[in-house]
């Protein structure tokens, strides 16, 4: 039998803990809900990464005896009940009082917090992570974790970058797993830092802002056309700005063509008015071929109220969104996410210069997609363009 010089706080006391987090209480509110002291509340979730690191049972299952019952067997025993007895009384099977006395039983005699020790910590056993034995496997996912890819992309990658060496392949979830909980072994903390959020927890999402005022003329989304929705033809983009800080009110313009995922950020060094975004939009729009110019979907923002003379410039139709409806520009709120790890909220954007702009759309742009069968907007759009060449060519 194990011996333990200090019995551990059951497990009923995590499973309290970690439901008062998810329930948004602070982590010394959740310690204190869960009966025990602040100071072991900040040590669990220091230790966990911020993430619950183990399922833990609700009351009531039948697999394991609970600390309750482990009580239950203490009192009966001292009370002089033998094991057919003692199971009798807490409705279990003998052998399980019987097996659960030898393992437990020390030189004072049976002790419920002790013996819930020994199961809890005998349960927690060992387990070395995928990620802490394989050396190789752990700097391949280093390395792509530090080029931004998401967990997600990196597991959908390796199994197409070593398709004959299942060694090489590892879930998504084991790589946060690996992140979050440091028990697992693998990867260092630090690099949560590359997340999309950063974060140790997740947090929920921003509130919808205010309304904005009507820009004249506007075509709505409803009036857009199928095609469009369907993602079948490229060409069909979607637009926002990001916005630096207050003080600096500075702000990037940010493009995605629906189809590809391919991204362009606008430089906008003189504010986000509404000239100064009509002439950035249409630059960079300009640089592409007239077949890549289908569609525009933006917000209602006011850095959009001179979209005819953007359209009559550049060829584009162009359509605006519901108020508080971000998700019908999914593609480009998704992508703005991911920008975030580049160009930080609160940070002066106007820092960020046309090259090095560049330079963060071709690292997205390079990023593998999980609905590109994880190939990346770049490769998937320059098969779009040899498709193109090819057929003008036989034309």
């Amino acid at each position: 039998m194990r011996k333990f010089t200090k019995p551990d706080l059951p497990r009923e006391h995590e499973r309290r803990f970690w439901q008062a987090m998810r329930a948004g209480l602070s982590v010394d509110e959740a310690a204190v809900r869960a009966g025990a002291s602040w100071s072991w509340g900040r040590r669990q979730f220091v230790k966990a990464g911020g993430v619950n690191p183990v399922a833990i049972a609700e009351p009531g299952g039948r697999r394991y005896l609970r600390f309750e019952e482990r009580e239950e067997i203490m009192r009966l025993q001292a009370a002089g009940l033998g094991v057919r007895a003692i199971a009798r009384e807490i409705g279990r099977h003998p052998a399980t009082i019987s097996r659960e006395l030898k393992r437990a039983v020390g030189v004072r005699g049976y002790k419920a917090s002790m013996a819930q020790t020994h199961a809890d910590r005998g349960r927690r056993g060992p387990r070395h992570a995928k990620l802490a034995t394989s050396l190789r496997l752990r700097r391949e996912v280093q390395a792509r974790l530090e080029r931004h890819e998401s967990p997600e992309q990196i597991a959908g990658r390796l199994r197409l970058d070593f398709p004959d060496e299942p060694e090489m392949w590892v879930s998504a979830e084991t790589i946060y797993q690996s992140l979050y909980v440091q028990a697992r072994g693998g990867l260092n903390r630090e690099l949560t830092a590359y997340l999309r959020t950063g974060r140790s927890m997740r947090k929920p999402r921003r509130t919808p802002g205010q309304r904005r005022t009507r820009i004249p003329d506007m075509v709505m989304i409803s009036e857009r056309p199928a095609e469009i929705e369907d993602r079948a033809v490229p060409g069909h983009w979607e637009g926002d700005l990001i916005m630096g800080s207050k003080v600096s009110d500075s702000s990037v313009g940010t493009l995605v063509e629906r189809t590809t995922g391919f991204v362009m950020l606008l430089h906008l060094p003189n504010g986000h008015g509404t000239l100064a975004v009509q002439e950035a939009l249409v630059s960079k729009m300009l640089t592409l071929e007239e077949h890549l110019r289908r569609s525009l979907t933006w917000d209602q923002g006011r850095e959009m109220t001179n979209h005819r003379e953007v359209s009559k410039a550049t060829g584009l139709d162009i359509y605006f969104c519901d108020p508080h409806s971000p998700w019908q520009r999914g593609s480009n709120e998704n992508t703005n996410g991911l920008l975030r790890q580049y160009l930080p909220k609160g940070s002066d954007l106007s820092f960020y210069g046309p090259g090095m702009l560049d330079n963060i759309a071709a690292e997205l742009n390079s990023r593998p997609r999980k609905r590109h069968g994880f190939r990346t907007p770049a490769e998937v759009l320059d098969e779009i363009l040899i498709k193109d060449a090819n057929n003008h060519g036989v034309a």
